[in-house]
């Protein structure tokens, strides 16, 4: 089992107060984690400020581009990996970002991971997408992932899809990384049905142990009908990690951070499948070792990797020293 931590690039008033997310927190705690072994650090994508987010600060907060921001992580580390969680990939010309990615991947000697969705705000796609229905965006990730795999791959790309069309594209550098890591967000039977057809990892949002053995099989299922049965796929769930000597200094902990009521926020999109009561059930929160007893279920029930640990703190000293704390007692568990 491997681990990696999110960082604020995207974040603020959703995760984390205003101010908080900045080149030199970003920095650190990339630096820190791979000095304390974790995999690899990870970039929201947020193109403008959401409704609720609107509603709860009349200040916008800061959103850094995560392709962007990851340059100048790779920039001041060495080992550590990479990796988008998730790049809206309705918002994204697939010819630029293939381009951006690969120029990533070969900058920092292969060490990326592209992670995609559909998004989980609808408000943004329609804000950048005014005359397009959102009920399209399906079919545009559809598309979009299917390109991407086009111009990583070939030597000359085109691609005629309904939203999505170029024609004789020549995209080098291509990705160190044969193939490049390409993850798909989302807890929908479409996430799951693409990382089946040209994926190499699931990374869906807080699902409990039964309901990552059911998606495993529903891929595999997928995986064999296209002949790719064999391929080892990442299973890579995402979760919240709230930790603490005691029990309930972790539980008020995490019911007291903008990471929960940002999880409430979701329940209209991605989580809407999920209770508010499950919440603390669903994440890693607690003592060390309540929370590796949670990872043994999860790495029983299929996944593989832990990649985009958010960690509620009101400041950056406060998500280091949970970071350390996690990275000391709960990581050696799992070498």
């Amino acid at each position: 089992m491997r681990f990696g931590v999110a960082t604020p690039n995207c974040c603020e008033v959703l995760l984390y107060p205003l101010g908080f997310a900045s080149h030199e927190s970003m920095v650190k705690i990339a630096q820190k984690a791979e000095k304390l072994g974790y995999d690899s650090v990870w970039a929201n994508d947020h193109m403008t400020t959401q409704d609720y987010v609107k509603q709860l600060s009349p200040q916008p907060p800061n959103y850094f581009e995560p392709l962007v921001s990851l340059s100048f992580i790779a920039e001041t580390t060495s080992r550590i990996r990479l990796g988008t969680s998730v790049i809206v990939l309705p918002l994204r010309n697939p010819v630029v970002l293939a381009k951006q990615v690969a120029t990533l991947d070969t900058l920092s000697g292969g060490r990326t991971i592209l992670g995609v969705g559909a998004g989980a705000y609808k408000e943004e796609f329609e804000a950048l997408n005014p005359s397009t229905p959102t009920k399209v965006r399906a079919t545009i990730m559809d598309e979009s992932v299917h390109a991407l795999k086009k111009l990583f791959t070939e030597t000359r790309s085109t691609f005629n899809g309904k939203y999505v069309k170029f024609s004789g594209v020549e995209m080098y550098p291509k990705p160190v990384q044969k193939p490049l890591p390409l993850w798909m967000g989302g807890n929908s039977l479409g996430g799951i049905r693409r990382t089946a057809e040209v994926g190499t990892g699931w990374s869906p949002a807080i699902l409990s142990p039964r309901e990552i053995e059911e998606g495993v099989a529903t891929l595999r299922n997928y995986a064999m009908k296209l002949e790719r049965g064999d391929f080892q796929f990442e299973v890579a769930p995402q979760y919240t990690v709230c930790i603490a000597k005691r029990q309930d200094e972790a539980v008020k902990k995490f019911k007291d951070s903008l990471a929960y009521r940002h999880l409430v926020s979701l329940q209209k999109s991605t989580l809407r499948a999920q209770s508010i009561e499950s919440f603390m059930d669903r994440n890693l929160i607690g003592t060390p070792d309540r929370i590796a007893k949670k990872i043994e279920e999860l790495k029983q029930a299929g996944a593989t990797y832990l990649p985009d640990l958010v960690i509620p703190a009101n400041s950056l000293e406060e998500m280091l020293d949970s970071m350390e704390m996690f990275a000391n007692e709960v990581m050696p568990r799992f070498l």
